[in-house]
């Protein structure tokens, strides 16, 4: 069985999300914003990807995997439920995001154990679309997740 690490960088420095994915074993992390764009400093595409870098961390974007923004909205007022399911709906039915989803399952097949993860700025993945990646890849391919520096999740 496969499996996969995420991590949220809300809260954190980018030197403190380093630290996690380097102990963690990440390889590659896989950036699933729509838009790999921040306010915080060390956390927009080129940035980020220089920090991983420096590290020997890969870094790739998959932009479809990103929340669209009338989804995002249903997360952000609370309605986590809501959100997951229109999400889910949404990965299933946008050729574009389903076939990066398959890429997804695909770097995740040829890592090793923990070697990929996914970013997104939610600390916890329970209130996050990298929740909905997760059980979608457990469903298709039977990947685990691991949740860096998140609460426990059942």
């Amino acid at each position: 069985m496969t499996s996969l690490a995420t991590i949220g960088y809300e809260g954190r420095a980018q030197h403190d999300l380093l630290t996690l994915l380097t102990d963690a074993g990440v390889q590659l992390l896989v950036d699933v914003r729509i838009r790999a764009q921040s306010r915080k400093p060390g956390f927009s595409k080129s940035t980020l990807a220089a920090g991983l870098g420096e590290v020997g961390i890969g870094y790739e974007h998959l932009r479809a995997l990103g929340t669209p923004i009338d989804i995002r909205d249903r997360f952000r007022s609370g309605a986590v439920e809501e959100g997951r399911e229109l999400y889910r709906a949404y990965l299933r039915g946008d050729p574009e995001a389903a076939a990066e989803l398959e890429r997804l399952a695909s770097m995740i097949a040829s890592a090793g154990d923990d070697d990929v993860a996914i970013l997104c700025f939610e600390h916890d993945p329970r209130h996050c679309h990298r929740m909905v990646i997760c059980e979608e890849l457990a469903a298709a391919h039977g990947v685990t997740a691991h949740h860096l520096g998140a609460p426990s999740v059942a």
